[in-house]
């Protein structure tokens, strides 16, 4: 029964060795080690506060950068109703134009249109003239050929000439 009840020197000697082994890791080690914990447990609350600035800067950068987004789209669709004006301008422009070029030649062919029409009727005119001498003259050539009715026709011209 040795084995299973151990003697009292046995248990003084343990004792002993424990508690000299408990007052050399109390002098020696524990000190390093929550020295090192400490350092650790330090280390970790600077890295969560660093996490915490972090993330509070990456939301300052992501509302500046929603900000930046948010100037993009208005400057470009301010760029878009911009360029919108501008081609509407151009279309009104061009309508214009297009409408004053239209009066312009329609006024030039209504103007040729009335020259060749006066030219039209003055030739008309002339070859009714012509017309009528070479009438005229036939008829006056036939009437004139008898010299009694040459010298009437010589009296009524004379009675119609009024003398001033």
């Amino acid at each position: 029964m040795n084995l299973i009840t151990p003697e009292f020197g046995l248990l003084f000697w343990q004792t002993l060795i424990f508690l000299l082994l408990f007052l050399l890791l109390a002098k020696f080690a524990w000190k390093p080690i929550l020295g090192s914990l400490k350092d650790r447990e330090d280390s970790i609350d600077q890295a969560l506060k660093m996490a915490e600035q972090a993330k509070l800067e990456m939301q300052s950068l992501k509302a500046g950068n929603e900000k930046l987004l948010a100037d993009a789209r208005h400057e470009r669709d301010q760029m878009l109703k911009e360029g919108q004006n501008i081609a509407n301008q151009l279309i009104e422009k061009a309508k214009t134009s297009a409408t004053e070029e239209a009066n312009r030649i329609t006024q030039q062919a209504r103007e040729a249109i009335q020259q060749e029409k006066n030219q039209a009727l003055a030739e008309v005119k002339n070859t009714a003239a012509q017309l009528s001498v070479d009438i005229a003259e036939r008829v006056l050539r036939r009437e004139l050929a008898d010299p009694a009715a040459q010298q009437k026709l010589v009296d009524e011209y004379l009675k119609d000439v009024k003398l001033n």
